[in-house]
């Protein structure tokens, strides 16, 4: 007697998953969730890096960390300009171990760490075109009453027709308490 399993075709077709049983081949195979955060001097980085932080461990996600040397304003003299640009990669790259330290402390993962030198708005651009595993952006406004900051005043205008994720602006005056309940 032959075996029905081994010559019926729609035996071989797979069946749905039993819900009751996990299955850890579904969930490896979905992509990882990347929040960028822009490092820059402001205050509101503590509150982006936060945000980013604490979903991403929510979520199963990772952070990304991007620093941009912006352009000095003279540039006459090549010894001094390549001797500035070495020092300023230099503080860049202490920045990001810092805050690496921090990501690693509220994730349990390490981010990736990038260093840009150029426009810190077009650097954000190129980095999301070039990397897509990256699928948020997180910025903190600004309290100052100058505006939100130049990012996010960019990137709520002009900027926002070149973006291909979704951006996230965390506001600038909310609590860590406040912070923490949301995410």
């Amino acid at each position: 007697m032959s075996d029905p399993i081994a010559t019926d075709p729609i035996a071989s077709i797979p069946t749905a998953p039993d819900p009751a049983v996990s299955e850890p081949e579904v969930t490896a195979k979905l992509p990882v969730r990347i929040f960028l955060v822009v490092v820059d001097e402001s205050p509101e980085l503590q509150l982006a890096l936060r945000y980013a932080c604490l979903r991403a461990r929510k979520s199963g996600g990772k952070v990304a960390l991007l620093y941009v040397i912006e352009p000095g304003e003279v540039q006459q003299w090549l010894a001094l300009e390549n001797l500035m640009r070495e020092e300023q990669r230099a503080e860049a790259e202490q920045k990001l171990q810092k805050l690496a330290r921090d990501v690693n402390r509220l994730t349990g993962t390490l981010p990736a760490l990038y260093v840009r030198e150029g426009n810190r708005r077009d650097e954000v651009l190129a980095l999301i075109d070039e990397e897509p595993s990256i699928s948020i952006l997180v910025l903190a406004a600004g309290v100052d009453p100058e505006g939100p900051g130049p990012l996010i005043s960019y990137f709520t205008n002009r900027g926002l027709a070149k973006m291909r994720i979704p951006l996230t602006i965390v506001p600038g005056g909310i609590g860590i308490d406040a912070l923490d309940a949301i995410t």
